[in-house]
């Protein structure tokens, strides 16, 4: 018996019977970062259920191109995951600060460059099961060199890969940070005339 259907059109109205709302909630813990959350929720047949969530300020990427078509990259350890990843720059906002200026601050500091022309491409969803996280992707262009303004206790080494070394290391299984993908699908989707960017020069 097939159990396959199209996917219907997302349409906010007509999502009643997926909806789960709260009822009451606790905050579990609040440190200078996280701020973890327990909240009780109906389920759309009436039911309970607990949901388990991070409640997170969100975040930028940056896709940063040099002019002979190389990217800007990163390499830093990640604690949780016991290992040194490889990353495109990315960080988090700051309280009240826009995207657009967490993009640019996040590149100068970690990558020490500076771009003439940015482009927003859109905001992924790296953790929609436990975070309220959403990432805003970057494209940046026409850059110039410049000196790294790491945080105190921020080590990051800087480096340059093609588009065709990083999807190499993707197929490999030696590239796996969500985010960075994302921004290869996107890169590879604007190259290839898919997908559009709008591009504007910094202020």
């Amino acid at each position: 018996m097939n159990r396959t259907s199209t996917i219907p059109p997302i349409a906010p109205d007509s999502d009643a019977h997926l909806r789960e709302d709260g009822i009451a909630g606790t905050q579990v813990y609040r440190g200078d970062f996280l701020d973890v959350r327990l909240d009780q929720v109906r389920l759309p047949d009436g039911g309970g259920a607990n949901r388990e969530y991070i409640v997170h300020p969100g975040a930028v990427m940056i896709v940063p191109l040099l002019d002979d078509g190389r990217l800007v990259v990163e390499r830093q350890y990640r604690y949780p995951v016991g290992c040194v990843i490889l990353e495109f720059p990315a960080g988090k906002l700051d309280h009240g600060e826009s995207p657009f200026q967490c993009a640019v601050r996040e590149l100068a500091e970690e990558t020490g460059y500076r771009a003439q022309e940015w482009a927003r491409a859109g905001v992924l969803h790296n953790a929609v099961a436990y975070s309220t996280e959403g990432i805003e992707v970057w494209f940046a262009r026409r850059l110039t060199a410049g000196d790294q303004c790491l945080d105190v206790g921020e080590f990051i080494d800087v480096g340059s890969a093609t588009e065709d070394e990083l999807n190499e290391l993707a197929r490999r299984g030696e590239l796996t940070d969500a985010k960075t993908l994302i921004g290869l699908l996107w890169l590879a989707r604007w190259r290839a005339g898919h997908w559009k960017l709008q591009w504007q020069p910094t202020l």
